[in-house]
């Protein structure tokens, strides 16, 4: 059954509406800050799936509005990025990007030794590993067929994409327990008292959103996504490969802080309540699509290889996260929100590490920096670094 776009946001809508219900009524799900995408998205996902294995039902969905979705949101969040809030977080930058690449070894390395564990081909870890963990979906619509040709690997599209379905899930479910843990034993509070409005701030009755507003941010951001695609063509041209999300990102960074330079009396919507909404619904509804398309079903035969390399990344990335990168980095609040958007993009993608933030800080306060840091280290400087991890890794194995 192949759905339209319309019905397709129609059935998102519906989902999110069910993860905020589910995490409202269930305590345990409030508790550890689990996103109510990844609430809803899963129990639909889960519905779909019996709808398959009962009826032979199988549901495919239209990924029109998610990709738009997913570049409103990245936008949105570049123009949430002041320059000062990067300056400001340089160090973490720093130091979150030196450890995150050499982690994408360390993903790697655990995928190369559980697959000769199974006598699978060895080039099988990769494809579980960085490549669908860090890359997600998306990343392995690039990197299954390269590798299936070089390595034989006739199911290498499956592995991947069955791969970063879960990683997907367990990012989504495990960075918001672990940044409560944290949180709590460390009796840590948000170190920033700015009063900014940006994702991830609890959104009360009294926000002024108006008919200009709107305006205006609608504006803004189709300007900042036309610099975007401009950056995004001019990359491709000198062969310099980037998500379109990313550069649009980078084009809402570029505006929202030469604005104030070039036009002091324009104010730009960035912080305004209209823009953290906004970013919020985006971010939520595509979240939920991606989720509830999510197909259990298709593991294959190297099911037993594709859990047992999962388990082991999922016990990996908590370890890291906690007893290194949370220390690493200060053992502050930051640090734990951090450490919550890192499980999520280390284990599914940059938008499961913005909802893990976002949920994160709604419950106990505000982060700029982590806001600004965690978009820059998932969508460009991992994106880079992972294409770059994935061929030294597949050099050295032929």
């Amino acid at each position: 059954m192949e759905l339209d776009a319309r019905q397709t946001i129609i059935i998102a809508i519906l989902v999110l509406f069910l993860g905020k219900y589910l995490n409202k009524k269930i305590n345990i799900l409030r508790k550890y800050n689990i996103p109510e995408p990844v609430t809803g998205g899963l129990m639909a996902s889960l519905f779909f799936g019996l709808l398959y294995l009962l009826f032979n039902v199988n549901i495919n969905f239209s990924t029109h509005y998610r990709d738009i979705l997913l570049i409103v949101f990245f936008t949105s969040i570049g123009l949430s990025t002041k320059l000062k809030s990067i300056l400001k977080g340089g160090k973490v930058l720093l130091i979150l990007t030196v450890f995150a690449i050499g982690y994408i070894f360390l993903q790697n390395y655990f995928g190369i030794m559980i697959a000769r564990l199974f006598n699978v081909n060895p080039a099988s870890g990769i494809i579980a590993g960085s490549a669908a963990l860090q890359g997600g979906h998306g990343n392995i619509v690039s990197w299954a067929p390269i590798i299936k040709e070089t390595f034989s690997i006739s199911n290498a599209m499956e592995i991947g994409m069955i791969s970063a379905t879960f990683g997907l899930i367990i990012g989504g479910v495990l960075g918001g327990p672990v940044a409560k843990y944290l949180i709590k034993k460390y009796k840590l509070k948000p170190e920033t008292a700015d009063g900014d409005i940006t994702i991830g701030t609890k959104h009360g009755q009294n926000l002024v959103i108006d008919y200009n507003s709107i305006l205006k941010v609608l504006l803004i951001l189709a300007i900042s996504i036309g610099i975007g695609i401009y950056i995004h063509n001019f990359l491709d041209y000198i062969n310099f490969t980037l998500p379109l999300f990313a550069t649009c990102m980078l084009g809402g960074v570029l505006l929202a802080n030469l604005i104030p330079l070039i036009i002091p009396k324009l104010k730009c919507p960035a912080n305004s309540p209209t823009l953290a909404i906004t970013s919020d619904l985006s971010l939520g509804l595509f979240l939920a699509m991606a989720m509830m398309s999510l197909k259990f079903w298709e593991l294959g035969n190297e099911a037993l290889f594709i859990i047992v390399s999962i388990l082991l990344q999922t016990v990996s990335i908590l370890l890291f996260s906690v007893f290194i990168l949370f220390r690493v980095l200060g053992k502050n609040y930051t640090s734990a929100v951090i450490s919550a958007g890192y499980i999520g993009s280390a284990m599914g993608a940059t938008p499961t590490a913005m909802a893990n933030m976002a949920a994160v800080t709604k419950e106990h306060g505000p982060s700029p920096i982590a806001f600004a840091v965690i978009p820059i280290v998932g969508a460009f400087i991992i994106q880079v670094s992972n294409a770059v991890v994935i061929n030294i890794m597949l050099i050295w194995l032929q």
